[in-house]
């Protein structure tokens, strides 16, 4: 069947962010029951009334939600997550008591792709509906464990909802096909409060042999820096003390829309806090579209308030690999890019990507890449055996032996792991942000400015905050430290509004940080730019086609209610944890507002109340008088 946007009418479209209104019938794949008769619209509206609690009205539903692959998926996610709330649906971890299942894949790797098959089968042994999100829907629509289930697109995220919503009801619903990209400030449930994702771009302009991802990200799409910098004010405005830039690849933003890099890195930078109490993480980059900025991202990297730690690709030690891989670059240029960020940025670290056995590699092409890795003693490297992903170009070429593959896979393995890049720390004083808990559920993890993970004792209040540390001891993959102060990060100085100090042109008070050597070794697994060019096979179904008429003053309403709660949040108070409300900009900028922070929206809802209850008054008096007159 036709994707479910190429049979709507009058594509007037609404405002980014808003539930498209349906002007026209929606064609769905009505899902097969046995021993179960259709449900028709006149019977589920008397089961609504009739049971106030059936499942059947939309907003009282347990979602369980899963999530595979790369941090730009994991900001997916948030969204849907954060739309799902504001609708009603509530989010839960418990798969049995969920009413609908939504999974975001990954195709990145074989495995992902194998754990996502795993749990649609329990998902359909458990007959519970489901949605299925991301690159694995988008880029391979005709997959046989997607019969009988939803999906929705990587750029149709901000609809999740109407799927949701037609899914609970039976149906099979597809939305795939976009041009424009979902809006920046729709609602978020962040899996970490302190953490922004922030997509700056999707797709990208590369076409490796080996990769799936461009099959369902597509061509390089990249937001505005009025948009990313707007959305940075919200995040630090509500909390945030980490924002991470992610896409599939980040050197590449910009090149679509006339800017770059570097113009959206200093722009970003303008907006964090004075008190250093946000920092910004730069996502994976690759080297072709970052050699020409080298100077200008090492600027950005050595600002107090940026994290000195870059995510660089090199995939292989050998040109004639590169080659074969599409890669678009040479080991010398990816040389270039380490050396030279290396020497400018102070405490630069660089972790990078290896694919072990991709197609022709031989042993001396292998040996390459291990005296690179020996060379540079990467504190952090993902380490892939090659997995042909079905309609690559890498899938139809003469693979190495699985064994061989493998046992390449563990020397460089084991070569990585004979590194200790922390060992010189212990005794030093560096300054930290924390902002999650460890696996050990213990100690809380901080990094330092060059993403060294130290694992602190301490009260989950200091979640969020900044402390100074001393370096106690050191291990392979983070370093263990002794809070010697910490700061009060909702001390910023308030006679100093953010406009004043964006206005000022200054950057960021250096932040407290001594003789930092390490990066990090962890981050989530990263698309790794896996890019390849293809065109999307046309979803041919033999289902039969219903139609579904919804209302569009039903639809244009939900779309309106959805957005004046988003504005009114904007303009509302915010609440602490201890039950404490902070005023809003609006009041800090306007002591002599309403006490009650009564805003634009705040006054245009109370005026149509107004309007509404004189209407009825004059209705009444009308009908009132001409019962009068007729007597």
């Amino acid at each position: 069947m036709e994707d479910i946007e190429d049979l709507l009418v009058g594509s007037g479209g609404a405002p980014p962010g808003f539930r498209l209104p349906f002007t026209a019938a929606v064609g769905v794949n009505p899902k097969k029951k046995r021993n179960q008769p259709n449900l028709k619209k006149a019977s589920l509206i008397e089961d609504s009334l009739t049971n106030p609690q059936s499942p059947k009205i939309p907003g009282t539903q347990t979602i369980y939600m899963k999530t595979f692959g790369c941090s730009h998926n994991q900001s997916d996610s948030e969204y849907m997550a954060g739309q799902l709330s504001a609708f009603g649906y509530a989010l839960s971890d418990n798969t049995e008591e969920a009413d609908l299942w939504l999974i975001n894949t990954c195709t990145v790797k074989s495995p992902s792709q194998s754990a996502m098959d795993t749990l649609i089968s329990k998902c359909k042994n458990a007959k519970k509906p489901l949605v299925v999100a991301g690159c694995v829907p988008q880029g391979s629509r005709d997959l046989k464990e997607l019969e009988g289930v939803s999906i929705v697109g990587v750029q149709q995220i901000d609809r999740v909802v109407e799927v949701v919503e037609e899914t609970l009801k039976g149906h099979e619903v597809r939305l795939l096909n976009r041009k424009t990209l979902p809006a920046l400030d729709l609602p978020k449930v962040r899996k970490n409060k302190f953490v922004e994702i922030l997509p700056i771009n999707v797709g990208c302009l590369g076409a490796c042999t080996y990769c799936k991802t461009k099959h369902a990200r597509g061509h390089l799409g990249s937001y505005t820096v009025d948009s990313l910098v707007g959305r940075v004010r919200t995040v630090i405005a509500d909390g945030v003390k980490e924002i991470w830039l992610s896409s599939e690849d980040t050197g590449a933003y910009g090149r679509d829309i006339g800017v770059n890099l570097p113009i959206l890195l200093n722009a970003i930078v303008a907006e964090l806090p004075s008190d250093g109490s946000t920092m910004l993480r730069i996502g994976m980059t690759n080297p072709p579209y970052i050699l020409e900025h080298l100077k200008d991202i090492a600027d950005v990297l050595c600002h107090p308030c940026v994290y000195s730690f870059l995510h660089v690709p090199v995939q292989s030690g050998s040109d004639a690999i590169l080659s074969a891989m599409n890669r678009e670059y040479t080991v010398s240029e990816f040389r270039t890019v380490v050396d030279t960020l290396t020497e400018l940025v102070p405490g630069m670290q660089i972790a990078t990507d290896i694919i072990c056995g991709f197609p022709g590699e031989t042993d001396k092409d292998f040996a390459q890449t291990v005296s690179l890795v020996k060379k540079y003693k990467f504190s952090q490297v993902h380490i892939s055996q090659f997995y042909p992903r079905p309609g690559t170009p890498a899938a139809r070429m003469k693979k190495v032996p699985s064994t061989v593959v493998k046992k390449r896979s563990r020397e460089l393995t084991s070569v990585f792991e004979s590194f200790t890049p922390y060992n010189g720390m212990e005794g030093k004083v560096e300054r930290i942000w924390i902002t999650e808990f460890a696996t050990d559920g213990i100690h809380l993890v901080g990094h330092t400015k060059g993403y060294v993970q130290v694992l602190v004792s301490g009260p989950e209040s200091m979640l969020g905050t900044s402390a100074i540390v001393r370096i106690t001891s050191v291990g392979r993959w983070s370093v263990f430290g002794e809070v010697i102060k910490t700061f009060n990060q909702t001390n910023v100085n308030e006679d100093t509004s953010s406009s004043e100090r964006r206005g000022s042109g200054d950057k960021c008070s250096p932040c407290f940080y001594l003789d930092e050597t390490c990066a990090c070794s962890r981050e989530p697994e990263p698309c790794a730019c896996e890019q390849q060019s293809c065109g999307l096979k046309t979803l041919e179904s033999t289902d039969s086609v219903s139609k579904i008429v919804l209302r569009p003053e039903d639809q244009n309403s939900r779309n309106l209610i959805g957005w004046l709660l988003r504005k009114r949040k904007n303009y509302s108070g915010k609440r602490r944890e201890d039950g404490t409300v902070l005023e809003s900009k609006e009041k800090q900028e306007h002591p002599g507002a309403s006490v009650h922070g009564w805003g634009p929206v705040d006054t245009a809802l109370l005026g149509g109340m107004l309007a509404s209850l004189l209407t009825i008054v004059v209705l009444l008096l009308y009908l009132a008088s001409r019962n009068l007159m007729s007597k």
